[in-house]
């Protein structure tokens, strides 16, 4: 396994998440730890130095820069796994956890990398330095006693790869945020949650980050690209890629038509399934105007359209039959999501949103009970403009592997609703991310330069992982990005000569000297490949990596 990098799928690796997402539940229940007396924070600025966090046998997260300051006011609690540095690139936080040692609540020490140390966009390169460590409390958390119920897509993690056998790497970009909301959950909740349930992308693209935007809608999105010295091995480096999504302007109406798709099989009858789902929605129709229109449509326990395609200013009538909602009874939907569909069809907005918003607890018995033929549904009803996201709530019988699966097809993300102040991130923070889409099918392509490097590996994506061939294929579906939203990827890189090299060279081999061939320069060469949200031929976008 790769000892620079080695995100072990154990038990253990999980439980080492616990201080960045310790800081995120502090924040968020206001609770002091007992012995700790109240703090204020100090406040970053921006001419305050960037720091990593490293990761050794331990899945990779962000932590943001609140959640990196709030941590100064618990320096008098217990010890904790090491809080390293954090990635910071105009304003950008990108972060990965390295353990002190096994367990929890083992002293640990924090490393920042200072503002000169960290490398310009050139590949210049330099080592972390110490700095004092910042302990932190170490919540008790036990391991499961028994499997969870909830199922999540199998993953290895990606492995070190050699530049000379395997120059190209290429994956689909991943905006959904579900396996932050559902490790905080469970670690809030005192138990360890699956290893696979832990994606590091959507760790670190759960946060949102300062990349610049493009000034027009012309172009969807922008590409930024950073190198710094790794924190946890001084012969590496991290390659950053920062994708940014058009933010249209605040004066900008465009109209909506939303069903939401509702379980309200007796499995929901939870405090934190039904009775959540209606505060959630409330909220996103408080931000629904004149434009708007929802339609409710609830299958399992009450399968039927409950209200239709109603004028959102109409707020009264529509939180009226958000509330008759009631969970019981069996789970034997009839068509609830082809009545979504024909109620989005039958309300379609040219030019506008068209979404159907699929919310439950893990029953995915909507009606259609094949699940290739569920997603080969919702794809047709995505080519002919009907967009689907989809909401997790609760736990015990959580499907995230199809929750993933059915918002990839329907060219929306999934999120996962574990709190009121979740529900208000998605739905009213990031309401033009989850609701509008900006651009569909987008693919990164780096290619490295065996010249300056000789190693690579990307952090995450494992289940987001294309063929070679696949990026020009317009046929291959890849994920999507919304208004404004952020997506990063990092690569670890070992340049040529370094010594960090996990792979002897061949004895016998025979390829040309790099240099002689390939400009020095360059680290590597991007590329992107996107669709118009109702176009069927993608764009290419391509730059070097310098």
């Amino acid at each position: 396994m790769d000892t620079r990098i080695s995100l072990g799928l154990g038990t253990a690796a999980v439980a080492l998440l616990v201080l960045p997402l310790g800081y995120q539940l502090y924040t968020s229940t206001a609770i002091t730890p007992i012995g700790v007396p109240p703090a204020q924070p100090p406040v970053q600025t921006a001419s305050q130095p960037a720091v990593v966090v490293a990761a050794d046998e331990a899945r990779q997260r962000v932590v943001s820069p609140t959640e990196e300051t709030n941590g100064a006011a618990l320096q008098n609690a217990s010890p904790a796994p090491e809080a390293a540095p954090l990635v910071q690139s105009g304003g950008a936080a990108v972060a990965a956890q390295k353990s002190a040692a096994p367990g929890i609540g083992r002293a640990a020490a924090e490393r920042e990398a200072p503002a000169d140390a960290l490398a310009s966009s050139s590949g210049a390169f330099a080592p972390a330095t110490e700095m004092l460590a910042m302990p932190a409390p170490a919540p008790s958390i036990a391991a499961p006693m028994e499997p969870s119920g909830d199922v999540f897509t199998a993953f290895n993690e990606n492995p070190v790869k050699i530049v000379r056998q395997e120059p190209v790497s290429t994956f689909s970009i991943d905006v959904d945020t579900a396996s932050y909301a559902y490790v905080r959950q469970a670690l809030n909740d005192g138990w360890l949650p699956e290893p696979d349930a832990v994606r590091i992308e959507e760790m670190i693209n759960y946060f949102t980050y300062d990349y610049p935007a493009p000034d027009t809608a012309e172009t969807p999105f922008r590409a930024t690209m950073q190198i710094y010295p790794t924190p946890w091995n001084a012969k590496t480096q991290l390659l950053q890629i920062g994708v940014k999504g058009y933010v249209p302007p605040v004066t900008e109406d465009k109209a909506s038509n939303l069903v939401f798709l509702l379980d309200t099989s007796g499995s929901m009858d939870e405090p934190n399934k039904l009775p959540l789902l209606k505060r959630a929605f409330g909220l996103l129709v408080d931000q629904l105007g004149a434009n708007d229109t929802v339609s409710i449509v609830a299958y399992a326990g009450s399968a039927g359209v409950v209200l239709e395609p109603t004028r959102a200013t109409d707020k009264a009538k529509i939180m009226t039959a958000l509330e008759t909602l009631s969970a019981g009874g069996s789970t034997a939907g009839a068509d609830g999501i082809e009545l979504a569909y024909r109620l989005a069809e039958q309300n379609m907005v040219d030019g506008g949103i068209n979404r159907v918003i699929l919310a439950t607890d893990g029953d995915f018995n909507v009606g259609i009970d094949d699940p290739e033929e569920l997603k080969s549904f919702i794809k047709a009803k995505r080519d002919e403009g009907v967009f689907l996201s989809v909401l997790g709530f609760g736990q015990g019988n959580y499907g995230d592997d199809t929750m993933q699966a059915l918002a990839q097809n329907g060219n929306g993300n999934a999120s996962y609703i574990d709190s009121f102040r979740e529900a208000q991130k998605v739905l009213v923070q990031e309401m033009g991310g989850t609701l509008e889409t900006i651009a569909k099918d987008v693919k990164i392509q780096v290619e490295f330069n065996p010249a300056t490097v000789a190693e690579y590996r990307l952090v995450g994506y494992e289940t987001r992982a294309l063929n070679r061939e696949d990026f020009n294929n317009d046929k291959v579906d890849a994920g999507d990005i919304g208004a404004g939203h952020t997506v990063t990827a990092i690569y670890e890189i070992t340049p040529v000569g370094s010594g960090a090299e996990l792979n002897d060279p061949l004895r016998y081999g025979t390829d040309t000297p790099a240099a002689a061939v390939l400009p020095s320069d360059e680290i590597g060469f991007l590329k992107m490949r996107y669709k118009a949200p109702e176009g069927g031929v993608s764009k290419l976008i391509e730059t070097p990596i310098t």
